[in-house]
């Protein structure tokens, strides 16, 4: 029904910074969600985004395509049955991507990931931050470059070579298209926990 390709990226942190970063351009998206201030993966974070990335020197910029099958489209037409087979999809994916991020980021010290997208730990409705509660699984999260104010479009058009697609009319693209990232004080090797 679909399958992943991962393509890589690697610049050195300041130049991405320089040349993608726009915090006020995105985090405005970012109000604009129902998740803002009301995710912990999500801003306002009650820390300095400036401090957190300036920690580091290069960035490895991962690029998770999900081919879907031509199957996989037809069958899935509308925007009911297109909107929950691509959470599902990409809920599916991003489970294992995650895990893998975390032990990419625990065997390269001196580094930290970056998810593509949202926390799905927990529903929506019920992460904990709602009630102003801590959050239940700290070590198992981590923020979205989006989040930190990156140009998601233009960092996979630009340095993975991958023009993102979205659903149209009630109809699947042909890929969807997921950036994570891990930013770090030295060289990254062994992606190859990415694809195992």
């Amino acid at each position: 029904m679909y399958n992943t390709t991962l393509i890589t990226a690697e610049i050195d942190l300041e130049e991405y910074i320089r040349d993608y970063r726009e915090p006020e351009k995105f985090i405005g998206y970012c109000k604009q969600c129902d998740r803002y201030n009301s995710c912990w993966t999500c801003p306002p974070f009650d820390f300095d985004t400036e401090e957190y990335i300036v920690l580091y020197d290069r960035a490895y910029i991962i690029g998770t395509k999900i081919n879907l099958s031509e199957e996989l489209i037809r069958d899935n037409q509308g925007w009911d049955k297109c909107t929950k087979i691509s959470y599902e999809i990409i809920e599916k994916v991003r489970k294992v991507l995650d895990q893998k991020l975390l032990m990419l980021e625990k065997h390269n010290p001196q580094s930290k990931a970056f998810f593509a997208g949202t926390c799905h730990i927990c529903a929506k409705e019920k992460c904990t931050r709602i009630k102003g509660e801590p959050c239940i699984a700290p070590e198992s999260i981590r923020p979205s470059l989006e989040s930190f104010g990156f140009d998601i479009s233009k960092t996979s058009s630009e340095l993975l070579k991958v023009e993102m697609l979205w659903s149209k009319e009630g109809v699947l693209p042909e890929y969807f298209t997921l950036v994570s990232g891990i930013f770090t004080s030295k060289e990254i090797l062994d992606f190859i926990f990415l694809t195992e």
